[in-house]
């Protein structure tokens, strides 16, 4: 039986693969068809040029004849699909809400001092590796990168009388050789761990493979149960992350280093799947790096791309549904400019909304109870809802002791039981035990911010997690002037964050502070609307690593013309967003642009290699 079943098994993989290599790889333009940097330019540090790029406001009158897409939501998964199809000519507007580009890639300013609000730290940027190959191209080589230092996270268990301290050091060698110094005796545990991790996580091409073939196609593979057998990503998707960990070590201090990094897609441990945990920890084995610059230099040098093309990036332009032709199909948006409709036609659509926005906002009521997109919808529920605190401070970063590095803080090791204790509780209680924080300082990361910023000034971005249920009576109250009563809640969780940084960065005093606030996630709401103030999109839960849901999650839609891009595609972040813009090009250009940008990545690397060996 068991022989039978692995024949078949490898035969249908096969016919997959062979189908994809003869119909996807070749058939539309290749936005990778040659390496498009150029020269480096001159940064530019004036916010007044950086925002005629950044904040060029709606006006119908801006609006590109004769469009090839509309684009809605400028998120890295909107700007980066408007960018790969801009490299093959297309003409794309993509339309944000927001008074600027870049969805959780934007930055803000208050009292000086410079904000981001999503991009702490990306991985996986090695020079002439596929990603940093995609993202050279996607910004023709402009875009720049410092590395963090290593080690570049710290975990920090415990309260203040009993802290322990452990340094998370990149390296396929030295991550696990530094973990064995801090917990001697635990050396198979950890070994194990990398396995499973290395193993687990390399599986992700198999979730890239749904996507890619033709629905009836990927529905085969997982009714016939092939995907559960072939793939170690999916053989372990339904495994939690607790689950994995305490069967390797009864150290609880070690559990929780394993599992530090659930935080950057939002779910407990005992709810998160080692698979897209894997994947995390396989993103940064070889380090990590932030854009110099900020955040915001990401859209900045994309959007002149776009605009190459013929295409533009407009923002303070809501999108407040979708339109369709008697066909179903859909032909365009129409966006809200003051009281009155604005029409944009297209013959492509594509939303960087998410999911629900899309779905159950966009969407004309008919056409939401079409039983195709109730099935996505059931099989998908919204993500943990982000708090942020933004503190600036006076002092440059030697005289504060800020590092190019992260520290996540834990008030102790049961990691689950902390977790739950404070969703579970009331918004007050919770207020004064946050369980988890994120604490970085961006203008220690990035080499530019002294000459960005002239003078003694420092920040730190702060990042846990909050119920939505706990702000949600006061989502309608103006964003610049909620009720007392929200602003003295907002308070209660700034003043527990802050004595929790008071306590890990000595250096670090209460009168440094000269700005601190906080977005809640009803802040998100408004900015990068986000329906229950969700940093990563649709929950990232076992659920979501089903080959079921995976199959079913693809770019397409069930309407003609109407695609989806971005985290709710492929996986939550900043690499997990452009994952997703990725298979939706493919989709629209009907060819595999993964394999592009790796065929590209290989033949520029050869170049540097012949020419640094002549």
């Amino acid at each position: 039986m068991w022989l039978t079943l692995a024949i078949i098994s490898v035969a249908l993989l096969v016919c997959c693969l062979k189908y994809v290599a003869k119909h996807v790889a070749t058939i539309g333009s290749n936005p990778f068809h040659r390496d498009t940097r150029e020269p480096l330019k001159p940064m530019v540090h004036n916010r007044k040029e950086k925002n005629k790029v950044l904040k060029q406001g709606f006006l119908a009158s801006k609006v590109p004849d004769n469009l090839d897409a509309v684009v809605i939501g400028s998120g890295i998964g909107g700007l980066g699909l408007a960018v790969l199809l801009a490299k093959v000519g297309k003409k794309v507007l993509v339309l944000e809400q927001h008074d600027r580009a870049g969805g959780c890639c934007h930055t803000f300013t208050e009292k000086g001092f410079e904000f981001d609000v999503g991009i702490h730290y990306v991985g996986d940027l090695q020079d002439h590796k596929p990603f940093r190959c995609m993202l050279d191209q996607m910004t023709d080589g402009q875009l720049q990168w410092e590395p963090l230092e290593n080690p570049f996270d710290h975990v920090v268990i415990g309260p203040p009388e009993k802290r322990r301290r452990y340094p998370i050091y990149s390296g396929r060698t030295r991550f696990p050789e530094e973990l064995k110094k801090c917990f001697p005796g635990e050396e198979a545990a950890i070994d194990e761990y990398m396995r499973l991790v290395t193993k687990t996580g390399r599986g992700i091409w198999f979730m890239a493979l749904l996507k890619y073939l033709p629905a009836f196609l990927a529905e085969l593979l997982v009714r016939s149960g092939v995907v559960k057998y072939l793939s170690p990503f999916y053989k372990m998707a339904n495994r939690s992350l607790t689950q994995v960990v305490n069967e390797l070590t009864e150290n609880e201090d070690l559990r929780a280093v394993f599992s530090y990094i659930f935080g950057t897609y939002g779910n407990m441990p005992k709810e998160a799947s080692f698979a897209m945990h894997s994947l995390l920890v396989m993103h940064y084995l070889n380090g990590a790096w932030y854009p110099k610059g900020g955040a915001s230099e990401i859209a900045y040098h994309m959007i002149p791309i776009i605009e190459k093309a013929g295409g533009a990036v407009l923002v303070r332009a809501p999108v407040n549904r979708i339109l369709f032709n008697h066909a179903r199909e859909a032909c365009g948006v129409s966006v809200m400019k003051g009281q009155e409709e604005v029409h944009i036609h297209a013959p492509i659509v594509i939303s960087n909304a998410g999911i629900f926005n899309t779905y159950q906002t966009l969407l004309p009521k008919e056409l939401q109870a079409v039983p195709a997109i109730q099935r996505q919808l059931s099989m998908m529920k919204h993500g943990a809802g982000g708090l942020s605190i933004f503190v600036g401070l006076d002092g440059t970063k030697e005289e504060l002791g800020l590092k190019a590095d992260n520290y996540w803080i834990f008030q102790e090791s049961n990691l689950d039981q902390l977790v739950m204790k404070y969703r579970d509780s009331s918004r007050e209680e919770s207020s004064k035990n946050i369980p988890l924080l994120f604490v970085a300082s961006p203008s220690a990361k990035d080499p530019t911010w002294e000459e960005r910023s002239p003078g003694s000034k420092s920040t730190l971005s702060l990042v846990s997690f909050a119920n939505y249920d706990w702000f949600e009576e006061w989502k309608d109250d103006k964003v610049t002037n909620r009720a007392s009563d929200y602003k003295d809640l907002k308070r209660a969780f700034i003043e527990t964050a802050l004595q929790v940084v008071l306590e890990v960065f000595p250096k670090i005093t209460k009168d440094k502070v000269e700005y601190i606030d906080a977005g809640t996630p009803v802040t998100n709401t408004h900015y990068i609307g986000a329906p229950k103030g969700e940093i990563y999109g649709a929950d990232h839960g076992m659920e979501r690593f089903t080959p079921e849901l995976s199959a079913n999650m693809r770019p397409q839609t069930a309407f003609k013309n109407l695609y989806l891009t971005g985290q709710d595609v492929f996986v939550c972040g900043f690499a997990g967003a452009l994952a997703g813009a990725l298979v939706c090009g493919s989709a629209i250009l009907r060819r595999n642009l993964h394999e592009d940008a790796i065929a590209l990545a290989k033949k520029t690397k050869f170049v540097h290699t012949k020419h640094k060996g002549v």
